[in-house]
């Protein structure tokens, strides 16, 4: 079983006070697992799942994709669920560089030597903006192999929306947090969704 009942039943509250909604089956499933993260109802505005996103993440993960994040909590946050599902390997970038390249952070330097070794991988961003922007760059280079899914969630207020406004600009399957907020909780919430979904294998995109 992946959900615990008390999960459960934490989604049924959850369901009560949305009520109507205009996400699709799957988008919501994302969007509930964010709020009962964050007890944040203002997710379900802020989430955006470009056409291809979640179908394109949930075959990836079936395919055991690796999966790269940012930090270590979103790590941590995943491990679990990835240990009952696809055993994906996964990756926090900031692991890779103890120490930043000049003019870079260390986020930003690991997440570049990542897409160098695993340029097809999903990359989950949840704490840092600059590693965000550094995979926008990348991107605008027409690399010949594309990630399976970007998920852009960093929160904080330096660089966080201009992070995410130069993602909304890529052409890749993508899942974004709007605004400010997100953090390592909302992404580890996102992919731990996605896995739940994936497995499940029927669930409609």
């Amino acid at each position: 079983m992946l959900q615990h009942p008390i999960l459960e039943q934490s989604f049924a509250l959850i369901d009560q006070e949305v009520g109507p909604h205009n996400l699709s089956a799957t988008e919501y499933a994302i969007a509930r697992r964010i709020i009962h993260s964050t007890a944040d109802f203002d997710f379900l505005h802020l989430l955006h799942c470009s056409p291809t996103a979640i179908t394109a993440g949930m075959a990836a993960l079936r395919q055991g994709t690796p999966i790269i994040t940012d930090v270590t909590m979103v790590r941590q946050g995943i491990q679990t669920l990835i240990s009952k599902t696809f055993q994906n390997p996964v990756i926090a970038a900031i692991d890779l560089a103890p120490q930043a390249d000049p003019g870079k952070t260390c986020t930003e330097t690991g997440l570049l030597r990542c897409l160098t070794a695993y340029p097809q991988a999903i990359y989950a961003i949840g704490n840092a903006p600059t590693a965000l922007l550094a995979l926008c760059d990348w991107l605008q280079q027409g690399p010949p192999t594309l990630p399976a899914l970007v998920i852009g969630a960093p929160v904080g207020f330096v660089s966080v929306v201009e992070s995410k406004q130069a993602l909304a600009q890529c052409s890749i399957p993508q899942i974004r947090i709007e605004g400010r907020k997100g953090g390592s909780s909302v992404t580890a919430a996102i992919i731990n969704a996605l896995l739940v979904l994936a497995h499940e294998k029927g669930a409609s995109p």
